[in-house]
């Protein structure tokens, strides 16, 4: 029997994989912690790991992991940047992860926030359980006729970009490959980021953390956009300046936030800290701005994908122990 370890579970977690595991047989084993040079070593004895987007699999880790035998890195996320890939291959580690659980999932989430943003339905539910049904504050605006920009138009962006093509808004795009096949479909318009930012009444990021996109929201890009533009992340904490976004927030250039994910979230997100001071300035700064939602990077948590997710680690980590192709191999 194969033996997996996995990092940073919750009950969730372990209760889908368990019940998919019925299907594989492998040896599960869960560990709370979030993978790091300290716990690395808790790996003994298992050929692969099953780690999510809060764990760090750096060099000095993948190191560790060698030394006590492991040969997989199994992400159970789309997500990659948290892995040093060369340090991996140095090693002797290949490295597989969950490309595609459930674009529904995330695109009604990039919704959801935007929704709830626009209509202030979060507080209308606060004033009116307190008898409170006043009006005033919660004027939104008609997203109909409006432009979204779209960064990224993989699989998740293009069910976003469905959903807002329904509710009658013009769509701009930008992709590093555009598929100019896929624009005329959709009836959407490519274009550089320059013009997407300065036409969009909104702005929705759903692309990959990159090294070359890290930042790709700062004060220069904020400065071009739309005065008083909301801005949605469900990809990547770092793919936004949050030093620049508070400053846009405080300035008005920006209107609203929409944050699914956070630069600094691992010592965060997944955990309950209601009894806590949060003590990170910026993210308790963001969280008293009544103009900006914060969830706790959970856009793809639904019973879908989570089924998914669980199906296609497992899948992957079979096909590495019987020495089969890896189709979902991160090189």
């Amino acid at each position: 029997m194969e033996k997996i370890t996995f990092f940073g579970t919750h009950s969730y977690d372990r209760n889908t994989f368990a019940e998919i595991n019925k299907n594989y047989g492998f040896e599960l084993v869960n560990h709370r912690s979030f993978l790091d040079a300290k716990n690395a070593e808790m790996t003994m004895g298992a050929k692969a790991v099953c780690i999510f987007v809060n764990d760090t699999a750096d060099r000095k880790v993948i190191e560790i992991l060698a030394k006590q035998g492991v040969k997989l890195i199994a992400l159970r996320c789309a997500g990659f940047n948290n892995v040093d890939l060369a340090a991996a291959k140095d090693n002797g580690i290949r490295v597989v992860r969950v490309p595609a659980y459930s674009p529904h999932a995330i695109a009604e989430h990039v919704v959801a926030l935007i929704m709830t943003l626009n209509r202030r339905t979060n507080r209308a539910y606060v004033r009116t359980r307190d008898g409170n049904f006043s009006l005033n504050g919660l004027m939104g605006f008609d997203m109909y006729g409006k432009t979204a920009g779209v960064v990224g138009t993989g699989r998740i962006a293009r069910c976003l970009i469905g959903i807002l093509k329904g509710f009658g808004m013009n769509v701009l795009a930008y992709d590093i490959f555009p598929d100019e096949a896929y624009a005329k479909q959709a009836g959407i318009r490519y274009v550089e980021l320059d013009e997407l930012f300065s036409e969009s009444d909104i702005i929705s990021l759903n692309c990959p953390l990159t090294p070359q996109n890290r930042h790709l929201i700062n004060r220069d890009s904020i400065s071009k956009m739309k005065r008083g533009v909301m801005i949605i992340n469900t990809g990547r904490g770092p793919l936004i300046s949050t030093e620049d976004l508070i400053e846009g927030l405080r300035s008005g250039q920006v209107g609203y936030a929409g944050l699914d994910v956070y630069e600094e979230e691992r010592n965060y997100f997944y955990q309950d800290k209601s009894s806590s001071v949060i003590t990170d300035d910026n993210l308790a700064r963001l969280l008293s701005y009544s103009n900006v939602m914060v969830t706790s990077h959970q856009a793809f948590f639904t019973q879908e994908a989570m089924g998914n997710i669980a199906t296609t680690t497992l899948e992957n980590c079979k096909s590495f122990f019987e020495g089969k192709e890896l189709i979902n191999e991160v090189k």
